[in-house]
């Protein structure tokens, strides 16, 4: 990623924060975008005292705060040639107690964000030569859960857009790719729980992660992500555009019979 300039959206914590300094120890210049300002430029100070980085705040659900961002991008660093479109939101709640507002709400982050992303960076990024866009978005924008009618109906739109955005951005050099996590930052979950739970969030999602296959004692979910990430964003992916890489442990493979041949 050396020379690259990346804007990476919801990078004040979890996933986006992994990625941001990531990309920042491959050499990449990181703009760390969000509406959290006091953690972003935190974290931007942070990767700033090792290569360059700069916070921007960003609503992903505005297009001037959208252009701006950018236009701060190739202004600070004199162009922009990577998005990554993480920032997320989630609901949970059964269809018939999600309220219009709920579920609105959850589309204007979670897949409005991303066509704006996509529509406000790309000019940029085609002046650069060209680049790549990364979508983030879940294995539930893959199959179901009950409980996720707005968060899975966002996700699957995510993975449609990138495939449509490849198509048509491919004419310029821009690649398009989405990534699909099981396991994302335990604080979007945590106001869903029960009170006095979520503290071992991590733990749990190693546990139901691992279940699944022989690996490693321990694994770093928000690591592998944003290595997948960095993968889609780097050369590395140059055949790669229109597809999308779960990371799931084969939970989405299908189901072990506890019994039969093979289990």
């Amino acid at each position: 990623m050396k020379g690259r300039v990346a804007l990476i959206t919801g990078a004040a914590r979890g996933t986006g924060e992994v990625t941001a300094r990531l990309f920042a120890d491959e050499g990449a210049k990181v703009v760390v975008a969000d509406v959290n300002e006091a953690s972003g430029t935190k974290v931007a100070a942070e990767i700033g005292e090792r290569g360059e980085a700069q916070f921007v705040r960003l609503d992903v659900t505005d297009e001037t705060s959208w252009r701006s961002a950018v236009a701060e991008a190739v202004k600070r660093f004199g162009k922009l040639d990577t998005l990554v479109n993480n920032a997320g939101i989630l609901h949970m709640a059964a269809i018939g107690d999600t309220t219009v507002e709920d579920y609105e709400r959850v589309f204007a982050v979670n897949q409005k964000g991303v066509f704006l992303g996509m529509k406000s960076a790309a000019p940029a990024i085609q002046e650069a030569g060209g680049g790549s866009i990364v979508n983030v978005s879940s294995i539930d924008g893959v199959q179901a859960k009950t409980g996720l009618v707005a968060y899975a109906a966002s996700k699957w739109a995510v993975r449609g857009m990138t495939r449509v955005a490849a198509l048509e951005l491919g004419k310029h050099g821009i690649r398009v790719n989405a990534v699909c996590p099981e396991a994302g930052s335990g604080d979007m979950i945590k106001p869903y729980l029960p009170e006095g739970v979520g503290a071992d969030l991590p733990r749990q999602y190693e546990h139901r992660l691992l279940s699944h296959q022989r690996t490693r004692e321990t694994a770093d979910f928000l690591g592998d992500i944003a290595k997948a990430i960095l993968y889609f964003a780097s050369d590395d992916s140059l055949t790669c555009t229109g597809t999308d890489l779960v990371l799931d442990s084969g939970i989405t493979a299908g189901k072990r019979v506890k019994g039969a041949p093979g289990a």
